[in-house]
């Protein structure tokens, strides 16, 4: 079954998706997923994905979130530092 994450702020989902299309140099946050499954050769398609396996799906989704994950630190730790000064 396929999980969804769901955004506890609705209204981050712009600024979410602007911060995935410029991490992953990509012309859409929609088309972000496809360029690194592309460039991993992993077979995805915009439809029916339920072949795929863990492992592929991972190597999709987990250099994308792990770029925005490590991003949004920067940007927090960057702004502490800006406060504390």
């Amino acid at each position: 079954m396929a999980r969804k994450n769901k955004i506890l702020v609705p209204e981050a989902q712009k600024g979410l998706d602007d911060l995935k299309q410029r991490l992953v140099k990509s012309q859409t946050p929609e088309n972000a997923k496809f360029e690194v499954a592309e460039e991993k050769g992993i077979p995805l398609n915009r439809y029916d994905n339920g072949n795929l396996s863990a492992r592929d799906a991972g190597g999709i989704g987990g250099p994308i979130g792990g770029q925005m994950v490590k991003e949004l630190v920067r940007q927090a730790q960057k702004e502490l530092m800006e406060k504390n000064k």
